[in-house]
């Protein structure tokens, strides 16, 4: 079995509740900056706004303050919040 030290071979060989929320995000960041990796830029957003809770209701411009971070990432990040709130928001009525 292979090792993968990358996130998105991590979640495909042990599931997506095997890794941190930092990893999690940075598969939706995908790419870095020079001598900045996709999981270093996740994890000082995390670190910043305390968790994916603390992020979700944060204005998008607040997410430009991170370099490394341009609208094609913010864009992804917000629309993975929108997909969860509408599965939150499927979950009640269902209830």
């Amino acid at each position: 079995m292979k090792t993968w030290t990358h996130p998105g071979g991590k979640l495909r060989e042990l599931g997506a509740e095997s890794l941190t929320d930092a990893e999690l995000l940075s598969i939706l960041i995908s790419t870095g900056t020079k001598g900045k990796s996709a999981e270093k830029i996740a994890q000082e957003i995390i670190d910043k706004f305390g968790s994916f809770k603390g992020m979700a209701n944060q204005p998008l411009e607040k997410f430009l303050e991170f370099k490394g971070l341009g609208d094609v990432k913010i864009i992804r990040i917000a629309a993975a919040f929108e997909i969860a709130r509408r599965i939150v928001n499927q979950t009640l009525k269902e209830e």
